[in-house]
């Protein structure tokens, strides 16, 4: 067995022993601790560290596209809101 191997064995024993609120638990101690030790900045700086990888590897097209996705959505949203306001459809 390799150290691959046995690493997704143990992997997979912990998580049928323990579930999932056991990886959110420390996944949210951990978040914690690195907030307390690294404070605001570091977030801001692997943000636009991750924002600089996005924009190299996809270019502006991808800003342009899901920036109208997301205005076509709130328009739809905004659309069954008046809708409903005025009873033309069930919640």
């Amino acid at each position: 067995m390799t150290v691959s191997e046995a690493g997704r064995k143990g992997g997979q024993t912990t998580s049928k022993k323990y579930g999932p609120e056991f990886y959110e638990k420390i996944g949210e101690k951990g978040g914690e601790t690195t907030s307390k030790k690294y404070g605001p900045e570091f977030y801001e700086k692997i943000g636009e560290k991750g924002g600089e990888a996005t924009a190299r590897k996809y270019g502006p097209e991808f800003y342009e596209e899901i920036g109208h996705k997301g205005g076509q959505k709130v328009k739809r949203l905004i659309e069954e809101g008046k809708k409903r306001a005025q009873g033309k459809v069930s919640a």
